[in-house]
């Protein structure tokens, strides 16, 4: 366990306890609805976060909080409509890793600046595994390797929910890792459409969160070859991360945060962070999320800021270099 992922488990439990405190202190007390705007469609991760923490947000704030899905543009739509928002906490907003550090990369003429705005903390956080179609019979790095090495050159596809996306670039990062064989990308329109060929057999190699693959690798329709998280996933503790099969600098996730425009008062962040550890202590919350392969979050706001820089950097450097851009 890293000194950042220890600090966010104990700086979670230990925002969680301070949620009474801060209320009985009065640093911010809400007095109407908070609006949490949520910038995709519903039924996705970044939703199912927003509304596994709903409840516990509103018992610890005292006042209700709504969803407002504000889907298109790659999550950029309500990002936006958050960043232009009052400064005053009653509009925030569950962004993932995509819109956040990925897409003022690759989308030509981005007129926002994710960073502008201000981290409230990490709800959920998934490690991505890399899955292989059954044929390949590989189940881990090593076998792998050897089974690239064996293909006609040009002959490898690999599949992506769409170019650009945080399963494109995760690829790519990972083709530099091994030696960049050469490999066909194939965008989809989302993960969906992308997994049922994959299951198909139309390509090989694919990169996906745990919770978007947990049920084809449970009745193995694919099979899982490595994770990019610092430890093992919860729900696949047989698949090795890739550090711990020698894959050096190749650890990242897909997360999900809350976030507040610029400007917002430090004691209403302190607030919103607070109530947001008070959900993500609930067991019932937490086993929501693991029996999905994703991890509860938690921590501090200077964490997800932290985390959101290191990635904005990552990906930077990855999009530039292979001069990836996402699909108009």
């Amino acid at each position: 366990m890293t000194t950042l992922h220890r600090r966010l488990l104990l700086g979670g439990a230990a925002a969680a306890l301070a949620a009474p405190a801060l209320r009985a202190q009065g640093s911010w007390n809400p007095t109407r609805p908070i609006t949490l705007v949520v910038g995709f469609p519903p039924g996705g991760q970044t939703d199912f976060a927003a509304r596994v923490i709903q409840n516990g947000m509103q018992n610890a704030l005292g006042v209700p909080v709504v969803i407002d899905n504000r889907g298109g543009a790659g999550g950029n739509i309500g990002t936006e409509a958050v960043m232009r928002a009052r400064p005053d906490g009653y509009t925030i907003l569950a962004g993932n890793s995509s819109p956040m550090t990925i897409n003022p990369h690759t989308m030509d003429g981005m007129t926002i600046d994710p960073r502008e705005m201000v981290a409230i903390g990490l709800a959920l956080q998934s490690s991505l595994i890399l899955c292989a179609h059954p044929s390949m019979n590989v189940r881990n790095l090593a076998e792998l390797r050897a089974w690239i090495a064996r293909q006609p050159r040009g002959s490898i596809n690999y599949g992506s929910a769409s170019a650009g996306s945080l399963t494109h670039i995760a690829m790519e990062l990972f083709r530099e890792r091994i030696g960049r064989p050469e490999m066909t990308h194939i965008p989809y329109r989302g993960s969906g459409p992308a997994m049922q060929d994959f299951i198909a057999g139309r390509f090989s190699l694919m990169f996906d969160g745990a919770s978007v693959v947990a049920p084809f690798l449970q009745d193995n329709r694919l099979r899982g070859v490595l994770a990019t998280g610092r430890e093992r996933s919860p729900a696949f503790p047989d698949i090795a991360t890739a550090a711990q099969q020698g894959l050096t600098e190749f650890t990242f996730y897909a997360w999900i945060g809350l976030f507040a425009p610029r400007g917002t008062p430090p004691e209403v962040v302190a607030r919103l962070n607070a109530a947001l550890n008070a959900a993500l202590a609930d067991p019932a919350t937490r086993e929501r999320m693991t029996s999905r392969g994703d991890e509860p979050g938690g921590g501090t706001p200077e964490q997800m800021a932290q985390m959101m820089a290191e990635d904005y950097a990552r990906w930077q450097r990855v999009v530039r270099e292979n001069n990836i851009r996402a699909e108009s």
